[in-house]
């Protein structure tokens, strides 16, 4: 009998083999471990609001799966892990273009990391920009290639992250680190990252994948109960800055119709500074 092949990644069967019905995302399941690959090299692997459906779906695929037992998030290409919100998508439309619940399912994803039972490791191949850097800050592990370089974006574009992408990242690298990587937009390089404690481990780039697997090995002789629980656990300490961020991220839908916030963009796509000034006031 021959199986369909959008069926290679769900329940038995799926060792080794690629899930190939994505556009935005590839996904395989490699011995235990679930790779989820943002594929858009050409946008530096900027989400749009297809990108984050697909994340979505491949996430609880790798949840609802009894093969895997850790997952890796990582970019496609050696550039990229991910540069965030495609901001050519949002000057275009105005938006992060269609998705299938009609909307842009960004806390979803958060929400989805954070509740998988199962370890997830960011594999940050490249820049981890904007909302690519909170993506790997929400990955319970972060291994980085030499070649990475991490940092925050949003003030720049008419943009923020007041929720985990901020409040969470006080808890992982202390408040003044924080704030300087938001108010400042430093952009660290890959040991400095690690200096910071912002990531686990930095490795030559060729290297990665297999540093990956075999972080991934180790996990995989554990007790997946146990590991489930410990995640829980670490994750009820910052639970309440789930509310705040869906609290903050209306905020930022209301921000995005200003001109404030639209000249972010205009600057962004026209390769120039923006010019806040006339905001300063408000």
């Amino acid at each position: 009998m021959v199986r369909p092949k959008d069926s290679a990644c769900v329940g038995n069967g799926a060792e080794g083999r690629v899930m190939d019905n994505f556009t935005d995302i590839k996904y395989e399941v490699e011995r235990g471990l679930a790779w989820i690959t943002i594929n858009r090299p050409e946008r530096y692997n900027a989400f749009r609001a297809q990108t984050v459906d697909e994340l979505i779906l491949a996430f609880k695929r790798a949840w609802a799966s009894d093969e895997v037992g850790a997952l890796c998030l990582t970019g496609a290409g050696e550039k990229a892990f991910c540069s965030g919100g495609d901001q050519k998508q949002r000057m275009e439309t105005g938006d992060y273009g269609p998705s299938q619940s009609g909307l842009f399912e960004v806390e979803s994803l958060h929400r989805v990391m954070r509740d998988v039972p199962k370890p997830v490791i960011a594999a940050v191949n490249g820049i981890a920009i904007g909302g690519g850097h909170v993506l790997h800050v929400l990955a319970d592990l972060t291994i980085a290639a030499d070649t990475a370089t991490f940092g925050q974006n949003g003030p720049r574009v008419g943009s923020f992250d007041a929720g985990l992408g901020s409040g969470y990242l006080a808890r992982v690298v202390g408040e003044k680190r924080a704030r300087e990587i938001w108010f400042m937009l430093r952009r660290l390089s890959a040991e400095e990252a690690l200096d910071w404690g912002l990531v686990n481990k930095v490795v030559p780039a060729e290297k990665l994948r297999d540093e990956v697997r075999a972080w991934a090995d180790q996990i995989l002789q554990y007790s997946p109960t146990a590991l489930k629980v410990l995640k829980q656990s670490f994750n009820t300490d910052t639970e309440h800055m789930v509310s705040i961020g869906n609290m903050a991220y209306t905020t930022l839908k209301l921000f995005g119709e200003t001109d404030e916030s639209k000249e972010g963009i205009r600057a962004f796509n026209e390769k120039r500074q923006p010019d806040f000034s006339a905001y300063r006031g408000n």
